[in-house]
This record gives C-alpha cells, structure tokens and sequence, in this order.
C-alpha cells in the first residue's frame, strides 16, 4: 500500500476517509498466505523489509516480490543462491546478483547522503564475503562505502598503511575470523563506532566461529559492538543507522 499516494487522495477528495479507512484495514502488513509483507518497514526504519533468501524456494520469492507493492523502492534479498537468482531474473530482468555477497538487488539504492563513509575492514582474504554482504547493504541503504581487505593482525604493518583512511571513516564495520582480534586494535585506534563481525572462518579451534565470537565480546578496547557469526547483513544495517545519525 503506497500510504503517500492514499493521503493525498484524501488532501485532493479523490478518495473518501470511510474509503481509505478500509485501505488502512490491511496497514501495516500484507499477508500472502506463506508471508506477511511488513509495508510499514519503510515508514518505520527509512529501509524497506529486506528478504532472507535461505530456505526459501524460489516460487515462495517470487510470491513474496510479488507481493511488495512499492516498485521503486529498492529490494535486497541476502542468502540467495545463483541458482534461484536464475529463476527470479526470468521475471525481473532488472534483477542483479552480486555473487561475492551471495545476494540480490533490485530497484535504486537509496540516495546518498552527506560525504561520509563507511568502511568495511577484513583480517583475512577468506572474510570478504561476510564483508561483501555488509557493504552490499550498507550501499543500498545510502550510504558511501569503502573497502580494505587483508590487514589482519598476522602482519600489523598493513592495518597501519592505511590507518588515515580509518581516521576519516564514520563508521568501521571490521571482520575477522581465527581468534578476532582485528576489532580491538582497530577500535584503538579510531574515535568511531567499531561494528566487530566474526566470521566462521579458521582452524578447529575456532568452533566454525565461536571462538572470534567471543574475543570480539571481550574486546579490551571499549566500545566494540559485536553481532553475531558471520553476519554481515546485520553489521551493515547497524552501520547505516549509525551513519544517518551523524548527517
């Protein structure tokens, strides 16, 4: 339901209230039987709902795209595999997969705001695609974002390298799996929010994660916020909200 345009239907009497009390029945969610659209989302966060493609089959996303009414906003679906990103191309050929995020855009991103930036740091090669997905969203919710990847602690010369393009980031979204150690020495180094992703990237003893997981809770550099396992969508939301505070 495009609230904006029943308004102003109602503003210009195209639309009677005892009409658009009926539309407004349905506010704020859609329900389409294996889904209930939350249309609200927009209004709500600034970002409409974003769509977790995992589990999913590809009728059901077709079903639920069908279902979101507000064509020019922009579309995320995250964990989305190529193969069913097939399937949704054959009916949105306007439809983009970004394969180092596993995900897939559609619609304009939302505009960009002010000059700055978030940046999206990686320890390890082996991290970028928990960092693709939290730069993928940051970027479709408007914000500028910029990347530097490879500068875990294994060779701490690098980190320093770029340490003036850290100083100037608003927001630091760092990934890092093995121990995770990369948050904290970043942290203590910057006067921004430090988002600390652990990745389910290392040996044995990582515990597919657990391990970076908990170094990052017990970051010695205050201020560290941590979100959970190999969850680059969620660092990248938090950042944007962030990020929108400081314009």
């Amino acid at each position: 339901m495009n609230i904006r345009k029943l308004l102003e239907g109602v503003k210009k009497g195209r639309i009677s209230i005892d009409s658009a009390m009926e539309d407004l029945k349905s506010f704020p969610y859609k329900d389409i039987g294996i889904a209930r659209i939350d249309t609200h989302r927009m209004l709500r966060r600034g970002f409409p709902e974003v769509i977790f493609g995992m589990g999913k089959t590809p009728g059901q996303l077709l079903k639920i795209l069908e279902g979101h009414e507000e064509k020019d906003q922009p579309v995320l679906i995250t964990r989305c595999p190529e193969k069913t990103f097939q399937m949704i191309r054959e009916k949105y050929p306007g439809a983009r997969y970004h394969p180092e995020a596993e995900a897939v855009t559609m619609g304009k991103k939302l505009r960009k705001r002010g000059a700055s930036y978030i940046l999206v740091i990686t320890a390890g090669t082996s991290d970028i695609k928990v960092a693709e997905e939290a730069a993928l969203t940051a970027e479709m919710m408007g914000n500028r974002v910029e990347r530097i990847f490879d500068v875990g602690v294994a060779g701490l010369h690098r980190l320093f390298g770029v340490r003036e393009k850290i100083l100037k980031a608003a927001v630091l979204i760092v990934v890092a799996g093995m121990e995770g150690a990369l948050p904290s020495v970043v942290s203590g180094i910057s006067d921004a929010p430090v988002i600390a992703v652990p990745t389910s990237v290392g040996y044995g003893a990582s515990f597919s994660g657990i391990a970076p997981l908990l170094g990052m809770l017990n970051s010695c550099s205050s201020g560290v916020v941590v979100v959970n396992i190999d969850n680059g969508f969620g660092a990248g939301y938090a950042a944007s909200l962030m990020n929108r505070k400081k314009k």
